[in-house]
């Protein structure tokens, strides 16, 4: 083979080498940008998803129930709570006939301020809880009380609007030989989206 036939072999080698990494070098380019768009496009679409989930929840999530002013509701025998412009009226099984009221408008609550309040009676072994909460963010959707003895969940009254406070209360045993002094350790309230409107630590 002369010289002649040798150069032209190696620059159609070289030639071909060269055509054969341009379609390489573009088919990278177009991978890489075609990975980012679906990796963008995956965040994106998980951030849609997770987005659509919470609303869901919140769709779902309990809210209070509306009560009429004056509106008595029995809690359990002989224990009735009924709301008024002015605040919380309620009535014990162990002082019947009694009526109690915790005031939202005499200065002693700060209704721009998240809080909940507690008022507890023990009559026979059972605990008799309930207080206001007020001033949360958000919509108040379930009430937990944490005990020595495990988490009971109380229900919420709220009047018509956007009062901005509304009524907890539930009903729970007390142990025996327990006075109630070291049974509650915390009141919670949730909103619709899971998060703490407001809450009172008590241990």
């Amino acid at each position: 083979m002369n010289n002649a036939r040798i150069h032209k072999y190696v620059a159609v080698a070289a030639l071909t080498t060269l055509l054969a990494g341009v379609p390489t070098m573009s088919y990278a380019v177009s991978r890489g940008e075609t990975a980012h768009g679906v990796k963008a496009a995956a965040v994106g679409a998980e951030a849609e998803v997770a987005a659509a989930e919470v609303a869901a929840v919140a769709r779902k999530a309990p809210t209070p129930r509306i009560v009429a002013p004056g509106q008595h509701v029995v809690a359990a025998p002989g224990f009735e709570l009924w709301l008024t412009a002015e605040g919380k009226h309620w009535v014990d099984p162990d002082l019947p006939g009694d009526e109690q009221f915790r005031s939202v408008v005499d200065g002693n609550i700060d209704p721009t301020r998240p809080g909940v309040s507690l008022q507890a009676s023990g009559f026979e072994g059972r605990y008799y809880l309930s207080g206001l909460y007020y001033g949360g963010k958000g919509t108040a959707s379930r009430v937990e009380i944490r005990t020595s003895t495990g988490t009971v969940r109380g229900k919420l009254i709220e009047l018509a609007g956007k009062p901005g406070w509304g009524v907890w209360y539930a009903t729970t045993p007390l142990p025996a030989g327990d006075t109630g002094e070291d049974f509650l350790r915390e009141v919670t309230v949730h909103d619709t989206k899971g998060r703490v409107y407001a809450e009172l630590p008590l241990r």
